[in-house]
């Protein structure tokens, strides 16, 4: 997808923003066609107008920028800040939809099967080698047997680490999401609509992670309550790392895309988490009623 970049009145450089986010940009006369924008394959700053066709914008004819417009630095087109997150620049305008309790537990839903799988494909191997290690070494060993234990004991790290980085890392993206997010059409940004940092999402995700250990379990239902009658839907671990979860047209230029209803992906995974879940409970129950027809 090609991304955009435009001088704001100060002549700072805005973006990056897809086609569609400029011509929302246009629609809130935020863009004229006299507005300097710039894409990768460019010479130089260009007239919104004299690319507007490319664009797709309903603008008059080209228009030369004005003698006294500030033009970024002659090097700005080439160096790009995609990673820094002061560009990035939000939209705030409008009502804001958040993401409720039963799009964040779908979203849930299908980021706890991309982190088990994950956590098990680091996990395995260090368990192999672990017992791998112990066995060539034999039981009178200590090297290899200390070796081994301490193969098998990285697997406990792995658990907390693997969700904090995936999280850390998608949702300090520019999708700012997890793949169960994106799924549901859900993002998260700070409270005043910015794009968090790696380390914000990493320490987010520990801290529900930490918070439902602590309270044996206890912490998911509670993060579903604060969700459930909070004003802006937020869990313990939002309120801590100032986040929001909010639909993914929040704070751009097209507030009015914005859903309130569930929508079909996300009925359709709460359908198949809800098959899955009554499915283990009626398999624990025949077992256990197995077990103790088996020991009467």
């Amino acid at each position: 997808m090609t991304q955009w970049y435009y001088a704001d009145a100060s002549g700072q450089r805005q973006g990056p923003f897809s086609a569609e986010e400029l011509e929302g940009h246009v629609r809130h006369a935020r863009l004229g066609a006299a507005s300097l924008v710039w894409r990768e394959g460019l010479q130089d700053w260009q007239p919104l107008s004299s690319v507007a066709a490319e664009l797709g914008l309903p603008l008059d004819a080209p228009a030369a920028p004005a003698m006294d417009a500030v033009v970024p630095a002659a090097d700005a087109p080439y160096t790009p800040p995609t990673a820094d997150l002061a560009s990035f620049q939000p939209v705030v305008a409008g009502h804001i939809v958040h993401g409720g309790l039963w799009k964040r537990f779908a979203a849930s839903f299908i980021d706890g099967i991309v982190t088990t799988v994950v956590s098990y494909a680091l996990m395995i191997p260090l368990m192999l080698i672990g017992v791998g290690v112990m066995g060539a070494g034999g039981s009178d060993n200590p090297f290899a047997t200390g070796a081994g234990l301490a193969s098998m004991l990285a697997i406990y790290p792995i658990l907390f680490l693997a969700p904090c980085v995936y999280f850390g890392w998608m949702q300090s993206s520019s999708l700012q999401a997890s793949l169960g997010k994106l799924a549901v059409g859900i993002k998260v940004t700070r409270t005043d609509g910015q794009r968090m940092s790696f380390w914000r999402g990493f320490l987010r995700s520990l801290a529900y992670l930490v918070f439902t250990m602590v309270t044996c379990g206890l912490g998911v239902l509670i993060s579903g309550l604060m969700v459930a009658f909070t004003d802006r839907k937020q869990a313990l671990h939002d309120m801590l790392c100032d986040t929001l979860v909010v639909d993914k047209w929040a704070f751009t230029a097209f507030p009015e895309r914005q859903r309130d209803e569930l929508g079909v992906v996300t009925i359709v995974i709460l359908v198949l988490a809800g098959l899955m879940i009554f499915g283990s409970l009626a398999i624990y129950g025949v077992m256990g009623a197995l077990m103790m027809k088996g020991l009467s």
